[in-house]
């Protein structure tokens, strides 16, 4: 029998001893499972038809999410909120997957060392997240979060704004001519800090 197995060249022995082989063999295996994981995504509408009451960001949302972006925040906040009790319990409903719809990239983040941001949204005044923002330890005094006390003082970039919602179109956010067109007026004489705490402020409030 295991003649038999040898002069075919299909023998265990010869799978692992043959590189080729074991590459080729590997690839037909990872195509399978990948074709079988990933494409009946596509047809999970679930997943891609936006949360009840969802809506794209305003400009100066937007505008503040980039600011979001560019400081790193997701580094140290995240915007997944589990489906555990105790996460619940602290930050409210969990995060699902329609809520995000808009998100691109999505700001799930991947370590806390802040608390989780996805229900934040009117959970504090404007003048707290500014004050904070500002200088975190005038509210938190063990705080080791950086202040941004710039955010106060510079103007929101609005050059790029009505190209930055085009693209996001492209992707399926519907914004439409009119809210482009408006993009850049309605940032005018905005500040970065009125741009993150308007982003802020938006965040979960879909599921509230």
């Amino acid at each position: 029998m295991s003649t038999s197995n040898q002069s075919s060249g299909f023998s265990h022995a010869s799978i692992e001893t043959n590189n080729g082989l074991m590459i080729v063999l590997m690839l037909i295996v990872l195509l399978f499972g990948g074709l079988v994981e990933i494409v009946p995504l596509f047809y999970q509408k679930s997943t891609t038809i936006p949360a009840p009451g969802l809506k794209p960001y305003t400009s100066l949302q937007l505008a503040g999410r980039d600011i979001y972006t560019r400081e790193g925040c997701y580094n140290c906040h995240s915007q997944m909120i589990r489906p555990f009790r105790a996460e619940t319990l602290r930050y409210g409903p969990y995060s699902k997957a329609n809520e995000f719809v808009y998100d691109h990239p999505f700001q799930w983040g991947s370590k806390r060392t802040g608390p989780d941001l996805h229900r934040v949204g009117g959970k504090y005044s404007d003048q707290w997240q500014i004050t904070h923002l500002n200088n975190p330890r005038d509210l938190v005094p063990e705080s080791i979060m950086p202040a941004y006390p710039w955010l106060l003082k510079t103007p929101v970039s609005a050059a790029t704004m009505p190209s930055h919602m085009t693209a996001l179109r492209r992707v399926g956010v519907p914004y439409t001519d009119a809210e482009i067109a408006a993009s850049v007026e309605e940032l005018k004489d905005k500040t970065e800090m009125d741009a993150v705490v308007a982003y802020l402020q938006v965040l979960g409030t879909t599921s509230k």
